[in-house]
């Protein structure tokens, strides 16, 4: 997870790398065991001497395997492919499965950080980053970021570094 050794320039540091809350895996979760539960009730439900049986049982295998594919595999595999870094230097976010979208914003382009909370994320401690930069995207969300009020202060703490010329955070 992060960035790999020889993608950092020369003295760039990772200070943190993670992946999205793990609350992003709850409904996903919730749906696996939904769709196997559904399925072996239709495998039971349906009687063994009905005629097409087999042809049912198949059906049912086929929708269940669709199901977990859409509804679980897709959004553990964007969860697990979704990582954020925060270097000395930037903060790094790769996003994708099978197509890969990476986005560095330099820690000396960000003007303000920001986070936002709701009760529920209060609970599990995770929330919404917001920062603000001098690029073309401007304002920036990421939500579900875990431990979010670590995850702020040590980017205010290395946009401050970066603002007064102390590049490593030393």
């Amino acid at each position: 997870m992060g960035l790999p050794d020889q993608y950092l320039a020369d003295g760039e540091r990772v200070v943190l790398s993670f992946h999205p809350h793990w609350k992003r895996l709850i409904l996903p979760f919730l749906a696996l065991i939904v769709v196997l539960a559904a399925a072996v009730a239709a495998f039971i439900f349906i009687p063994g001497d009905y005629e097409y049986a087999g042809y049912a049982r198949g059906a049912v295998a086929v929708v269940a395997f669709v199901a977990l594919v859409l509804w679980t595999i897709i959004p553990y595999l964007r969860w697990v492919t979704t990582s954020y870094t925060l270097t000395s230097h930037r903060f790094a976010i790769s996003i994708g499965v099978l197509n890969k979208s990476e986005d560095d914003i330099p820690l000396a382009k960000v003007s303000s950080v920001s986070s936002d909370q709701r009760l529920i994320e209060r609970i599990l401690g995770c929330g919404t980053l917001r920062v603000e930069s001098a690029s073309e995207k401007g304002d920036i969300d990421y939500r579900d970021i875990p431990q979010i009020q670590r995850v702020r202060h040590e980017l205010f703490r290395l946009v401050e570094d970066a603002a007064d010329g102390n590049i490593d955070g030393e």
